[in-house]
């Protein structure tokens, strides 16, 4: 399975500019990025919604799109599954007549036969007279499922399917969700808002910030080393500071007004750094003076915020700046509530990034 797309779209003052390919058929690729960033209007693009101004989409080595050769094909014909957010059930169908929507071939028989196939993959025997307004948030996915999978696509698209759903609901269909990714046998492109879902669900990771498409990562690489400001906040970094790198290779960090040194690659366009909330050492500084180390900034408490299972601590940086730091209740605990804290970073904690936060 391989999907190639590289397209653009002008919508008034807003411009799409990406660019990205599924490379393997068991590949989920994530599209993360903060709504309005064009994630939704992407999977639109593939699948034949909406009509790019200019480029190609490629599946499967049959052209769904191409601007210059004239080809479009219709939604119909792209054999693309797109699952909606809010799953797009016909209210006024049974679950039945819902499933039998997605095939678009074979006969009357073929086409019940494909239909009870679906229904009992997805366990939804009992139900195919019921309505969608009769059906939980669970045995509607299930249903939306079902009906894509009847119609037999190469590549399924997932828009923010939990976007509406909270606790225990939202945990369990991710989990069922997740089920049916690893069983199909072509590729997906799942969009999110949502770290924690691209973390736990997707494989390879494609930020978008203002309508454009950075370069494809794992998601391990997403979360160990982002590269740019969008990468890091998308991906819970807490902590960014304007930053100017010096001959001697320091980062000076001009929120915090202190220098930091690195070991991760600079890239050529740094002009942020990022450090995580969690990566801090934190020793509380008593009348001997502030510990002595490399990349150890003297701050103090600002504010201390009691989370569900963690401690915030807000510390004012020498520069003005906050770093937010935060750990285990127990940890700020033990430290005996101070007023000073000398705080440590390891070189490879420090992350070089490239971008406009904006």
């Amino acid at each position: 399975m391989s999907l190639s797309v590289n397209v653009k779209k002008r919508l008034g003052s807003f411009n799409l500019d990406v660019a990205f390919e599924v490379e393997r058929a068991d590949e989920t690729l994530a599209l993360l990025g903060p709504s309005g960033c064009g994630k939704s209007m992407t999977l639109k693009c593939i699948a034949g919604i909406v009509t790019p101004d200019e480029g190609r989409i490629v599946l499967n080595e049959r052209v769904l799109f191409d601007s210059k050769a004239h080809v479009n094909l219709r939604p119909q014909q792209r054999r693309v599954g797109y699952l909606f957010q809010n799953y797009a059930l016909f209210p006024n169908m049974t679950v039945e007549q819902n499933v039998s929507c997605g095939i678009l071939d074979g006969s009357r028989e073929e086409r019940a036969a494909r239909v009870a196939e679906q229904v009992r993959a997805f366990r939804l025997e009992g139900l195919e007279g019921k309505r969608p307004a009769q059906l939980s948030g669970g045995q509607q996915q299930r249903v939306a499922l079902a009906r894509i999978m009847a119609s037999r696509p190469e590549l399924l698209l997932l828009d923010e399917p939990f976007s509406a759903l909270d606790g225990y609901l939202r945990w369990q269909l991710e989990l069922e969700l997740t089920d049916t990714l690893r069983q199909f046998p072509g590729g997906s492109v799942y969009v999110s808002h949502n770290r924690d879902e691209v973390y736990r669900m997707c494989d390879t990771v494609c930020v978008v910030s203002g309508g454009r498409s950075e370069e494809k990562l794992s998601v391990p690489e997403l979360f160990a080393t982002p590269t740019t400001v969008a990468a890091a906040l998308i991906s819970g970094c807490k902590n960014v500071s304007a930053a100017t790198v010096g001959e001697d290779g320091l980062l000076t960090c001009a929120d915090w007004g202190v220098r930091l040194r690195t070991t991760l690659p600079v890239p050529a366009a740094c002009d942020h750094v990022g450090i995580r909330a969690h990566y801090f050492a934190v020793e509380a500084v008593g009348a001997d003076g502030e510990p002595a180390g490399e990349n150890r900034v003297s701050c103090t408490v600002s504010r201390v915020i009691d989370n569900t299972f963690s401690t915030i601590v807000m510390l004012q940086a020498p520069g003005g700046g906050l770093l937010r730091y935060e750990c285990e209740k127990d940890a700020w605990t033990a430290l005996g509530n101070p007023q000073q804290v000398s705080v440590g970073i390891a070189p490879e904690c420090v992350m070089p990034l490239a971008g406009d936060p904006a």
